[in-house]
Parts: structure tokens; sequence; C-alpha cells
């Protein structure tokens, strides 16, 4: 399994030849596709979206798709991350992207997916690995008002591959709150691991390897 997991997509060449190692050959001869289903539960303007994509696209792929994981049929959605070679998976409401994938009984054909793929997830799409994705870290992290605006209390990880959970957005200027002081908040109550990355990091898993690619900042609290 490969995964390179960011805060705000491939931003920098440090996250680009990250991914271009992991996929072992040029981009102009890979299959890409786009899952932007987090970005669906939230309002406003989305030219946040409109410019990952296009930056995306930008690398050159050789064939670019997009998939909403709703409202298709499973075999669908499976026959379509099946044809790729890199699942990217965008930014948005994690947990709406969680019980996407739950609720449209996707999570073991996704995991079937990765097992010969890479993924890489931006944001929200970073975060639905960890087995502490629940409605208690929502509490401890602060991030409850996202659940309850699904009218949910409750949420299950779609996969529980890792103990700690990942926190995007460090030290961003879109995010101006996430600073150290908020951090050391947030460490203070958890009980679980946590690594906070800004926008010019990456958690890169490759099989049982846990490592960080960075051109940025980085915090990880055991």
């Amino acid at each position: 399994m490969e995964l390179l997991l960011t805060s705000a997509g491939l931003r920098n060449e440090t996250l680009r030849d990250a991914l271009r190692d992991m996929l072992g050959k040029p981009f102009g001869s890979a299959n890409i596709v786009y899952v932007p289903t987090a970005s669906m539960a939230e309002p406003g303007d989305h030219g946040w979206l409109l410019s990952d994509m296009n930056r995306l696209h930008g690398l050159g792929w050789r064939e670019f798709d997009v998939l909403e994981l709703n409202g298709l049929p499973r075999r669908l959605v499976l026959d379509r991350l099946l044809h790729a070679d890199v699942i990217y998976v965008g930014g948005g409401n994690h947990y709406h992207l969680a019980r996407s994938i739950t609720g449209n009984d996707l999570a073991d054909g996704f995991l079937e997916a990765l097992a010969g793929r890479v993924y890489v997830g931006l944001s929200a799409g970073s975060m639905i690995f960890s087995r502490n994705l629940t409605e208690h870290s929502a509490d401890v992290i602060g991030d409850t008002a996202d659940l309850h605006v699904l009218d949910a209390a409750t949420v299950q990880s779609p996969f529980g591959l890792f103990d700690w959970y990942l926190k995007p957005h460090l030290y961003s200027p879109d995010f101006p709150e996430r600073d150290d002081a908020w951090a050391d908040r947030i460490v203070a109550r958890a009980d679980f691991p946590v690594y906070f990355i800004d926008d010019d990091t990456a958690i890169r898993v490759s099989d049982d390897k846990v490592d960080v690619v960075s051109a940025g900042r980085w915090r990880f609290h055991p």
C-alpha cells in the first residue's frame, strides 16, 4: 500500500517528486482519478477545489477522471478506481467523505484498489485512515460542527489503518487559528497520537513504513 497524505495537495516539487517515485513511471503514462466527494458538503465558494484540480491536471496525465462516490452503482465506482494508477481524494468535510465510503459499502473495494495503486489525499482525503476518526476525536480536535452539519452525531472510520490522527493546514494563512497554541491545546486533550502538517508537507506510507516528506513544517505528538 502506497499513500501520500498531504495537507493541500501537490503544492511543491518535493511532494511531486515523492509521487513520481511512488508511481514508478511518468505522469504522462499514468491514469489518475480525482474524487471530490468531501467538497460536496462544504458551502460557499469552491475556487479552492478548481485550483487544486487545475494544478493536478496540469501535471499532464494520460487520463484524468473525476469520480463522485455517491449516487453511482458500487461496481461502477470500484471499476473506475481500479482503472486508475493514482487515486486522488480531495478536501472538504472528512466526515462526509468517511460516511460516503461506509454508507455506499465501498471500504473493502477501496482497500482492494489501494493494494496496487498510489493514493494521494488532500486534507479530508488524508484524514480518513485513522481508527481514531470518531465522534470522540471530533470533540478533542474541536470540529464537531463538521459532523453536526451532516445531521449526524457519530462517525465510523472506513479503514482504521493507523492509531495516529492527521490534522492538516498547520500555519496556513487560510486557517490563521492553526498555530502552535492551537496544536498545543489539542495535544493537551488528545489520548491518541497526532501529526500536524503544513501545506508543504505529507505523510508517506509505504506498506508498514511511515515517514514525513516535507518542504515545510510539521509536528508529531505520540
